[in-house]
């Protein structure tokens, strides 16, 4: 049995922590949107009589392709937790950048996710699936859905918002990667800046492109600036060249500039190919 997904990557409008949980997780409040830019996974399953294996090939030479693959680990934790005695193949094609704040691994993840549950029949909703991949990562549950959304708790509270308005996206990645782990332990919530996340939402309700515009913001943006100063080139650019506004998604270091018009979406595109490894212009999915 063969199956494929697509793995939309996210972009973070809005992102929050409140504090820490005492297991060190991060309490989030923020606004996600999926958009067209997506890695392609296909599973292949085949029940085996001997002990089942599951394996992940990809065209990155970036990505593990063991254990520490989060697709692999998605996959192993739905065989598990169902007792599934099949074989499992994940072939990922990676157009996502690796380790950028667009959570590329969480969406490869959430693809096996949604591909076993429908190739094993498992019958699981969404919001089960997001439980499930809570244990993968906080990014996954949102990948599930893979739609403009708030994002609370660690990461498994989901609250489907309305599609955004009109809008172009010029996303674009610097050379370096930024570990994750790394800046959240950095995190100091005495100093932290907060966002305005309920204005967002209700920008984003009332599909007011200028109040999401207004109240976005990236509460470890201070962090991440700090270690790769080019983010904020990158922004500054994006500015100039007629982008409406310029975040950093997630911990970084991918930015991303909001356009109103693909003439514009293309203009901040051109001003970035000189000095950034990649650039793409997208669209929000819903």
């Amino acid at each position: 049995m063969e199956i494929s997904e697509k793995a939309p990557a996210k972009l973070n409008l809005s992102l929050d922590t409140l504090y820490r949980h005492h297991t060190g997780d991060p309490e989030w409040d923020m606004v996600m949107t999926a958009i067209d830019l997506s890695d392609y996974v296909t599973i292949t399953t085949k029940e085996t009589q001997s002990s089942p294996q599951i394996t992940v090939e990809t065209d990155s030479g970036f990505l593990p392709c063991d254990q520490r693959n989060l697709a692999f680990q998605a996959a192993a934790t739905l065989k598990n937790k169902f007792n599934i005695p099949h074989d499992v193949k994940i072939h990922i094609k990676k157009n996502i950048p690796v380790a950028a704040g667009m959570g590329g691994g969480s969406a490869d993840a959430a693809a096996v996710l949604r591909g076993l549950n429908k190739l094993w029949q498992l019958g699981l909703s969404h919001k089960e699936l997001a439980q499930i991949g809570l244990q993968i990562d906080s990014d996954v549950p949102f990948c599930v859905y893979s739609q403009t959304a708030r994002v609370s708790g660690r990461g498994e509270v989901i609250t489907p918002l309305e599609p955004l308005p009109p809008l172009w996206l010029v996303v674009a990645k610097i050379k370096a990667s930024v570990s994750t782990p790394r800046i959240l332990r950095q995190i100091d919530y005495e100093e932290l800046d907060h966002q305005n996340t309920d204005a967002v939402v209700a920008a984003i309700q009332n599909h007011d492109l200028a109040g999401i515009c207004a109240n976005m913001g990236n509460s470890l943006e201070r962090i991440t600036c700090a270690q790769h100063p080019e983010i904020l080139k990158i922004k500054e650019t994006m500015l100039k060249s007629g982008a409406l506004v310029a975040q950093m998604s997630g911990t970084g270091p991918t930015v991303f500039g909001i356009c109103r018009k693909q003439t514009q979406a293309n203009h901040v595109y051109n001003s970035l190919r000189g000095f950034c490894q990649n650039v793409y212009v997208v669209r929000p999915l819903r």
